[in-house]
């Protein structure tokens, strides 16, 4: 059996050549979003149109700080897909560097909460949540940046 096909499990909220999650941007006030904002400017101090032709595509930050984390050990329920046996993972909700808002991701496996703390330095890697006989079905993950450390001082 050939590689099977590496793809994105959720189409067009990240990219993979860099990895980096793509949210959309007000062009008036410069509010970012994520997942993408399609509809107009949710910012109430905004002075754009709010017709959504305010919003542009946009890159966000690929390292952030964790803002908080938890680990998850059981199975989510469908729609989701997990690999068999299911093995328990940690969960980081991360403030995004530039952008300063925080988006939710599962942790590189190998790292528990026991490793993570708040304001850790993370960046963007892909994972695989699960292959089938088409394709590998890929994640965005946050991975400590090299030298960060959960433990305490």
């Amino acid at each position: 059996m050939g590689r099977l096909v590496r793809r994105p499990a959720v189409d067009g909220w990240f990219t993979t050549d860099p990895v980096r999650l793509v949210g959309t941007r007000c062009t008036s006030c410069g509010t970012p979003y994520f997942p993408r904002n399609e509809l107009a400017c949710r910012n109430p101090a905004c002075t754009g149109p709010k017709d959504g032709s305010e919003l542009e595509e946009h890159p966000l930050s690929a390292r952030g700080r964790i803002w908080s984390y938890a680990g998850n050990r059981y199975r989510p329920p469908p729609p989701h897909v997990a690999e068999e046996p299911f093995r328990p993972y940690a969960i980081a909700a991360v403030e995004l560097e530039e952008e300063r808002i925080v988006v939710l991701g599962q942790v590189v496996p190998g790292i528990g909460v026991d490793d993570l703390a708040v304001g850790m330095e993370v960046e963007l890697t892909v994972g695989t949540l699960y292959a089938d006989d088409e394709a590998e079905y890929l994640i965005w993950q946050w991975r400590p940046v090299n030298g960060a450390s959960g433990a305490s001082p």
